[in-house]
């Protein structure tokens, strides 16, 4: 595990600074790194996404990074209810208990990653036809996985993506079934069943004038009705040299105006062409080879616009550091990425800090800058 940066090391870090293009080019071991969650230890938590075998430790050059770079970790899809409550009576709680022990083993804490959402439901769910039926399920499914980790997880995304882009409320079977108060339910079951658990609300584009106000109108909706909601995720899918910091900022203060801490819980920027913004995933795009342009690396016009953004981007959070408690990344490394599969199987994308051999991108010397540069 890496020390702190200390004044007597400033020349090392500020040579890795103005080497970043270079190393990140050459077998750069990670040891050799600055931690990222060390030079942001005393502003807010860094987070990873990360998937079954990197729970498993089976992704060797994931397994050495993440320990030393993150100190939370979201899992990418293993407690999602399709995976974890996948009949009506059975519940697969293997990989959310190994995600457990691996938290523990690498003092990493977990934010459970979700509890409501309309994507990935379970084949049964989505074939109930009685109200009463349906509205079983949810209780259920939030008691029995809530309540099993309560008091091991450190965070729960309660409710995920459930407003439209003008912020109106997305027609889901959940709204279907059980009307506008599900959200407001869902947040009392799981302040019951886990009630020393920090509890959120968590969006794509809800920095976005329109969706943020309905996500405002939302959150105020259940403070009115006396139910706790501790924070609201702003995902943070951006596309390069399109990052709406304008929006960003004003969403950062708008929502601690409600009392909320405000996270960014999915934060990758694309690189690759995309005709829409946002993470909503039944969205498609046609294949062709300009849609793909990179496959044989980034260009370092792009490289250097990616590690622009994501500078400014932390420059941002660093002044709102008193209102952001983290900033998780959506993987660990570019391979990993949903990206390379969504809105477009089979592309070769750049999202992140870590390319595919687990080696710093310039646009991770940019944001350790943000904080060592005098």
């Amino acid at each position: 595990m890496m020390k702190r940066i200390i004044p007597g090391a400033a020349m090392l870090y500020g040579s890795l600074l103005l080497a970043g293009c270079a190393a990140s080019q050459k077998n750069t071991g990670s040891e050799q790194l600055p931690s990222l969650k060390e030079v942001f230890s005393k502003d807010f938590a860094i987070g990873t996404a990360l998937n079954a075998a990197q729970i498993e430790e089976k992704d060797p050059g994931a397994a050495k990074l993440v320990p030393q770079q993150f100190n939370m970790a979201t899992p990418e899809n293993i407690m999602k209810a399709e995976v974890i409550h996948p009949r009506w009576n059975e519940y697969n709680f293997t990989l959310a208990d190994k995600l457990i022990e691996y938290g523990k083993k690498h003092d990493i804490r977990i934010n459970g990653h979700t509890l409501i959402w309309h994507s990935q439901l379970p084949a049964f769910a989505r074939q109930i036809q009685s109200v009463d039926s349906f509205r079983l399920f949810f209780t259920n499914h939030i008691n029995t996985v809530a309540g099993r980790y309560s008091g091991k997880v450190f965070s729960w995304d309660v409710v995920n993506e459930a407003l439209n882009e003008d912020g109106s409320m997305r027609k889901s079977i959940f709204l279907s079934k059980l009307g506008d108060d599900f959200v407001i339910e869902a947040f009392r079951l799981a302040q019951a069943a886990s009630p020393n658990t920090e509890l959120y609300y968590n969006d794509y584009n809800n920095e976005q004038p329109a969706k943020r106000a309905g996500c405002i109108a939302l959150i105020k909706k259940v403070q009115a009705a006396g139910v706790r909601i501790d924070g609201v995720g702003i995902q943070g899918h951006w596309h390069v040299g399109k990052v709406p910091l304008k929006d960003i900022e004003e969403s950062i203060l708008q929502y601690a105006a409600l009392g909320l801490k405000v996270m960014f819980t999915e934060l990758d920027i694309e690189v690759l062409p995309r005709n829409f913004q946002g993470a909503e995933v039944s969205q498609r795009m046609q294949n062709t080879p300009a849609m793909n342009p990179y496959t044989n690396g980034l260009p370092d016009s792009v490289q250097q616009q990616l590690a622009d953004d994501y500078e400014a981007l932390f420059k941002l959070f660093l002044k709102h550091k008193d209102k952001i408690t983290r900033v998780t990344f959506w993987g660990v490394d570019d391979g990993q990425s949903w990206l390379n599969g969504w809105p477009i199987r089979g592309r070769t994308n750049y999202p992140l800090l870590f390319d595919r051999q687990f080696k710093p991108k310039p646009a991770f010397f940019k944001v350790i800058g943000t904080k060592t540069k005098s």
